[in-house]
């Protein structure tokens, strides 16, 4: 999906550090919510509450999910899920555009 209908954004930007990775939250009209944002290159760590599917519309990025020493290489547009309750890395080499629903 390349756009979503009828939604309601939220002004205030979510900011995570010092502003190398913002997004917008979403609220969707069956009451699900998406956020859309931005990574600047650099090292980042991140905790879930909820079940994430984070799509990469575009950028480079190295993606160590919970539970394995493995990284994902993403180049381009892709997908990766993430459980909730649990810790995620991304190395981000160049700015990277994503959208992540949570489930």
């Amino acid at each position: 999906m390349s756009q979503f209908e009828q939604v309601t954004v939220i002004k205030e930007a979510n900011i995570y550090y010092e502003g190398k990775v913002t997004s917008r939250t979403v609220l969707l009209p069956d009451g699900s919510k998406v956020t859309l944002g931005i990574m600047m290159p650099g090292s980042y760590e991140f905790g879930t509450d909820q079940h994430e599917t984070m799509e990469i519309l575009s950028g480079q990025l190295s993606v160590q999910l919970p539970g394995t020493e493995e990284w994902l290489h993403i180049d381009g547009q892709s997908a990766f899920e993430v459980p909730a309750n649990t810790r995620f890395k991304l190395e981000i080499k160049t700015v990277t555009d994503y959208c992540c629903s949570y489930s």
